[in-house]
């Protein structure tokens, strides 16, 4: 039975590093959207930014939604879509 639970708890700490991994982004520079189409897309959407920075291969974005909360999100530089965020409660 300990083999039993330490293999299922194996599985789940192995997938959950993949799931992590799989949020990284490695489009190759050279064909990364600019900063500027990036802060034109939030801009519209309502977003007030702050700051655009690379981390990891992804754009960070701080700023504020459009509900006036701060904001934290990282993007696809290739795609521009959200790969993950946080938000002020």
């Amino acid at each position: 039975m300990k083999h039993t639970l330490l293999a299922a708890l194996a599985l789940i700490v192995l997938g959950t590093g993949s799931a992590l991994a799989s949020e990284k982004c490695t489009t190759p520079r050279n064909e990364w959207q600019s900063r500027e189409t990036l802060e034109k897309k939030l801009t519209a959407e309502g977003w007030k930014v702050k700051r655009i920075k690379v981390d990891d291969g992804c754009y960070e974005v701080y700023g504020f939604a459009p509900d006036g909360r701060r904001i934290e999100a990282y993007f696809n530089p290739k795609s521009l879509a959200t790969v993950r965020q946080k938000m002020e409660d």
